[in-house]
C-alpha cells in the first residue's frame, strides 16, 4: 500500500493542480490514457488547428463574391496532421516524461484506478493507494450508439478522426451538435464530400432557436444535411459503406467512405465504483458537486474528495474545467477559507463555419424564467454595419436578451464570422453586472469595425426607463 498526501485522477486539468505547495508532499498524478487530456490530444486544441487551414480554404468561395479570383487545389492532409500532432504528441509526452521522472515527489500511475473506499483506491494491477486528499479529473469520451457495424475500423469518433492517414472523398457525420459540426466544417472545406446527419430537425438545438435556425440553413448551404434522421446501422457493401438511416418513417441509405460518430460524450466515472460509495450522480454521469468542487454524497460534501472537469460539470468545456481547477488548488490549500466556484456567465464558441458563440440563457429559457413580458430580445445583422457591407455578409447576426426592468443581459448569441471575439464584451457585461444602457452608451465602439454590429445590437433593446447613461 503507497500513502499520498494527494492522488488526482486524471492529467488533463488535473495535471495543473500540482503546484510548489506540493513540494515535499507525496502526490499521485493517475491517467490510464494519453497523458494531458481531452483538450490536449483530441479536443479544442487539435480541431482548431485544423479548424484555421479550414477557414482559408472556405475563404476561396467567399472572395469570389467581392470580385476576388482565388483557387484552392487541395489540402495536404499528411503535412497538416504531422503539423499538428507534431507539436502536441511532443507536449503530451514532455508533460508525461517530467511528472514520471524529473519530480521525486510525484508518482505517475498509467493505469486504470477504482475506489474501494473513500480513502483508498485498487489499480488494475492489484497496487493499492491511499490518500488524504483526491481529485477527481477523469473527463470524458465519445458516447457510442448501439447499433450494427459501430465497431467498423473505417467508423470513427472525435478521438480518432483526426489521425486518418489521408483526406476521405466522402464522409458522413452523425449528429447535430457543436463537435459534428465542426468537423463537417472542417472536412467540407478540406475537399471531402460531407453530409451531416442529424435525428431531429436543426442543427445546433441546444443554441437560441433563432440561431439553430440559422445555422441549420447556412450549413446546408455548405455540406450535406440531412434532418429528422436517425441511424439504424453501418455496413460493409464492396469497397463502400453504406449508413442506414431512417428519416421520417422511411429508410434511407448513404454511401460513404468513413463515418464519423459525433452524438456527445459521457464522463469517464462509470468505472471508478463512485456510485457504490454513495455519491451523488447527474442522469449523465456526472459527479454532483457543492460550490467549493467537493463531491456530495447524502446531500453532503465528503471531505478530502473533490471533482471537476467533464468528469463533475455539465458543460464539458475547457475554461470551465480550468476555473474549477484554480478553485480546488485553492480549496485544497487552504481548507479553512475555501473559496466558492462562480458559475456566472459560462460562455462557450462552436467553431464551425459559420461560427457561434454565446453566453447565458436562450430565449425561451430567459420567458421561462423572467416570464415573456419582462425579456427584451433583438437581432442585428452583420450586414446592417459597414464592416458587414464590405464582407457582403447575408448570415451573420447577434442576438441579445436583456431584463426590461433592470437593463441587464440575460443572454448573447452571435453566429458569424468571429463571433468567439466579438461576444467577449458582453460576457465581461454580465459577469460584472454592466446594464445594457451604460455599455452601449459608456464607451468608444470603433467605426467601422465589425465589433459595431454589437453595439447595435444594444442600442436595438430598449433602454429601461430611468436608466442613465452618457449620451
Amino acid at each position: 500500500m503507497a500513502h499520498y498526501d494527494l492522488a488526482i485522477i486524471g492529467s488533463g486539468s488535473g495535471n495543473s493542480l500540482i503546484t510548489e505547495h506540493w513540494d515535499g508532499r507525496k502526490v499521485a498524478i493517475i491517467d490510464a490514457g494519453i497523458f494531458g487530456g481531452t483538450c490536449l490530444n483530441v479536443g479544442c486544441i487539435p480541431t482548431k488547428m485544423f479548424v484555421y487551414p479550414a477557414q482559408l480554404a472556405a475563404s476561396v468561395a467567399e472572395a469570389k463574391a467581392l470580385g476576388v479570383s482565388m483557387s484552392f487545389d487541395g489540402a495536404d492532409w499528411a503535412a497538416m496532421r504531422e503539423r499538428i500532432f507534431g507539436r502536441i504528441d511532443a507536449i503530451s509526452e514532455a508533460g508525461k516524461n517530467y511528472r514520471a521522472h524529473e519530480l521525486e515527489n510525484v508518482t505517475l500511475y498509467t493505469e486504470h484506478v477504482r475506489f474501494v473506499s473513500r480513502n483508498e483506491l485498487n489499480t488494475a494491477s492489484g497496487q493499492s493507494i491511499t490518500a488524504d486528499n483526491f481529485v477527481i479529473a477523469t473527463g470524458s469520451r465519445p458516447l457510442m450508439p448501439q447499433v450494427e457495424g459501430i465497431d467498423l475500423p473505417q467508423v470513427h469518433t472525435s478521438d480518432t478522426i483526426m489521425r486518418l492517414d489521408a483526406l476521405p472523398k466522402r464522409l458522413v457525420i452523425i449528429g447535430g451538435g457543436y463537435i459534428a459540426s465542426e468537423f463537417a466544417a472542417v472536412f467540407s472545406a478540406l475537399g471531402s464530400e460531407v453530409t451531416q446527419v442529424n435525428r431531429s430537425g436543426a442543427l445546433m438545438r441546444q443554441q437560441d432557436a433563432d440561431i439553430s435556425a440559422a445555422f441549420t440553413q447556412a450549413a446546408s448551404a455548405r455540406w450535406g444535411v440531412e434532418l429528422n434522421a436517425g441511424l439504424q446501422g453501418i455496413e460493409q457493401r464492396d469497397d463502400s459503406l453504406v449508413v442506414r438511416l431512417q428519416r421520417d418513417g422511411q429508410p434511407l441509405e448513404l454511401e460513404t467512405d468513413v463515418v464519423l460518430v459525433a452524438t456527445g460524450r459521457t464522463p469517464n466515472t462509470d468505472a471508478l465504483g463512485v456510485a457504490e460509495l454513495g455519491f451523488e450522480m447527474r442522469e449523465d454521469g456526472s459527479l454532483v458537486v457543492d460550490e467549493y468542487q467537493r463531491v456530495v454524497a447524502g446531500g453532503l460534501p465528503v471531505e478530502g474528495i473533490f471533482g471537476l472537469g467533464d468528469a463533475a460539470n455539465t458543460e464539458q468545456l475547457k475554461h470551465v474545467a480550468n476555473r474549477e481547477a484554480r478553485v480546488v488548488i485553492h480549496n485544497l490549500e487552504n481548507p479553512d477559507a475555501m473559496r466558492p466556484m462562480d458559475r456566472r456567465a459560462v460562455p462557450a464558441a462552436v467553431f464551425s463555419n459559420p461560427q457561434i458563440a454565446y453566453v447565458g440563457a436562450t430565449e425561451a429559457q430567459a420567458r421561462a424564467e423572467h416570464g415573456a413580458d419582462a425579456v427584451l430580445s433583438v437581432i442585428q445583422p452583420f450586414g446592417s454595419t459597414a464592416y458587414g457591407w464590405a464582407m457582403e455578409d447575408s448570415e451573420g447576426i447577434v442576438k441579445l436578451l436583456a431584463h426590461r426592468d433592470t437593463g441587464l443581459l440575460l443572454g448573447a448569441h452571435i453566429m458569424g464570422h468571429e463571433s468567439s471575439l466579438l461576444i467577449q464584451p458582453l460576457i465581461q457585461a454580465m459577469a460584472t453586472g454592466l446594464d445594457v444602457a451604460t455599455m452601449a452608451r459608456g464607451q468608444f465602439w470603433i467605426h467601422p469595425a465589425l465589433s459595431e454590429v454589437v453595439e447595435n445590437a444594444l442600442l436595438g433593446l430598449e433602454i429601461p426607463a430611468g436608466a442613465s447613461a452618457p449620451l
